[in-house]
Order: C-alpha cells, then sequence, then structure tokens
C-alpha cells in the first residue's frame, strides 16, 4: 500500500477552519435542540434533515452511481461517524457547559492518530506526538476546572464527560475506517450516504423517545441550522479534508473547534469564561499547530 501524501498546509488550511467554525456552533444548537427534543429525537432529525438537504446536491452533481457503488461501507461510516457520536454529545450538553462538552471532542484527534498509527502504521514525529499530548493536556486541564466540570458536578459531569469520550472515540476510529474504505468516492456522495446511514440507524430511537410535546419554533431552527451547516455542509468540507490532508490532521480540527464553541456559549448563552480557560485555550491551539504541522510547515517555508 502506497503511503499517503498530505497536500501542503496552504491548500486546505481555509477549509480547516471553516470546519472549525462549523463544528464549533454545532454545540450550541446542540443545546438549544436537545434540552426540548431530547438526546435521541435531537440526533435523529439532524441527520434527517442533513439527508434532505444534501441529497438533491448529490444528484445534481452526479453522484449518485457512486453511492449506489460504495453504499455499504458509507452507510456503516453513517453509524461510526454521525449516529453514534451524535447521540452522546446531544446527551452530554445537556449536562454540560456547550464550551465543555466541545473541549472534550478536542480528544477527538488523540484517538485518531493513534487508531491511524495502529491500523496504517502511520509516521508520528516527535513533534506532532508533542502536539497531541499538548493539546489533549489542555483538554484534561479545561475539563477538570472549568464551570460545570469535574470539579463543580462531580458525578454526574463525570457520566457526561464519559459519554463525549466515547463519541471522541468513535470520531478518531472513523476517520480511519473513511480511509481505509472510502478513498476516491466523491465527498458528496460520501457525505449524503453517512447521512442516510446515520437516519436509518436513529429513526426507531427517535421516534420513541419522541417528545411528547411540540418543541418550540426556536427548537426546530437551533436543529435546522444544525442539520444544515454543522452537518450538511460540513461534512463535505471534512471528507475533502481527508483526502487532501489525512485523517489525523482533519481530526485536528477539533482542537480549535472549542475555541469557536466557548466564544458562541458566552455570547448566545451568557456560559462563563475564566481566565484558566482562555490560557488552556492556547494550549489546545498550540497543540493544533504542531499535531499538523503547521509550525513545522513554516519553519520550512
Amino acid at each position: 500500500m502506497n503511503a499517503f501524501v498530505p497536500l501542503p498546509v496552504s491548500a486546505w488550511i481555509a477549509e480547516f477552519l471553516l470546519l472549525s467554525a462549523l463544528w464549533g456552533s454545532s454545540f450550541l444548537f446542540m443545546r438549544m435542540g436537545a434540552t426540548e427534543f431530547g438526546p435521541l429525537p435531537t440526533a435523529g432529525l439532524r441527520v434527517a434533515l442533513a439527508t434532505l438537504f444534501l441529497w438533491p446536491l448529490m444528484l445534481r452533481q452526479g453522484q449518485w452511481p457512486a453511492l449506489q457503488r460504495h453504499w455499504r461501507p458509507i452507510l456503516v461510516a453513517g453509524v461510526l461517524n454521525s449516529a453514534l457520536p451524535f447521540a452522546l454529545f446531544a446527551a452530554a450538553v445537556v449536562h454540560l457547559t456547550t464550551g465543555l462538552t466541545s473541549i472534550l471532542n478536542a480528544a477527538v484527534p488523540l484517538f485518531g492518530a493513534l487508531v491511524a498509527w495502529a491500523w496504517f502504521g502511520d509516521r508520528m514525529t516527535r513533534l506532532r506526538w508533542l502536539g497531541l499530548l499538548c493539546g489533549f493536556t489542555g483538554v484534561a486541564l479545561l475539563a477538570w476546572r472549568a464551570p460545570g466540570g469535574l470539579q463543580s458536578q462531580g458525578g454526574l459531569a463525570a457520566w457526561a464527560i464519559a459519554a463525549c469520550l466515547a463519541a471522541s472515540l468513535c470520531y478518531g476510529f472513523a476517520a480511519s475506517y473513511a480511509r481505509r474504505f472510502l478513498t476516491g468516492i466523491p465527498a458528496l456522495a460520501t457525505a449524503t450516504g453517512s447521512q442516510v446511514g446515520a437516519t436509518l440507524a436513529l429513526a426507531l430511537p427517535a421516534w420513541i423517545f419522541w417528545p411528547a410535546h411540540n418543541p418550540s419554533l426556536r427548537a426546530w431552527l437551533a436543529v435546522a441550522a444544525m442539520a444544515v451547516l454543522c452537518t450538511g455542509i460540513a461534512y463535505i468540507l471534512y471528507f475533502r479534508l481527508i483526502a487532501r490532508a489525512g485523517p489525523s490532521r482533519a481530526l485536528a480540527v477539533t482542537f480549535l473547534a472549542p475555541v469557536f464553541a466557548v466564544f458562541y456559549g458566552s455570547v448566545f448563552l451568557q456560559e462563563q469564561v475564566t481566565a484558566w480557560m482562555l490560557g488552556c485555550g492556547l494550549i489546545v491551539v498550540l497543540g493544533t499547530m504542531l499535531s499538523t504541522g503547521m509550525i513545522q510547515a513554516r519553519a520550512k517555508g
């Protein structure tokens, strides 16, 4: 098997930053939706609406034949990369702040790098290992002392944090799965088909746990925004990043997403932002730059 050679940082950095901003906002919308719909209906509605958004785009781009040829691995990817993590994060965000939930999501690159190393034998330089360690250290410090974290909530927060880490592990495994089974498939076909797979997996649980009272217009709009912006458009960008930058670098987008999520939570939900959170956020950003090769690339440039 030929070694994967990522494109230069300049070729994918803009999409990397846009995806960070979109996924950072997903935690805000998720909180707004899950508090009224509940976790499973929120996740199910999110992927169903994303499917409706993506399907006509896929047909217009002529990628339906690609989905027909590769539908089995694409549907499985939807369960790993959408159904399971969306449901777990929706359950966690009801009990944790949106900023803290997104910070825990930043553990994804650590799991992703380890899976890629074990599965494909990816070469991890010392600088990239240092970046992953730096980023994960920032995540751990934030999870411990951030408002609503382990120090303040104890057992309840522990269960929610465990759900976040389980979701992050799903993302990490799904990235290498996509590299192994979805390489060469058009991004729009992969994104659309994966949402179909997630919708099929979550349809029955969402129906069983559908709320007795109709949620407000605000909750519906939040889920719709999460489906179109944070799922439909975001997953097109995500699969493009895997193909152009590699799974480990694509997963490193979760190091920057918390920066956006903390900002959104502070502005729109009045969540507390402390100096400790900001300091650890800088550590996370540094870890992102090291683990994705941004600092190394600039040094060579």
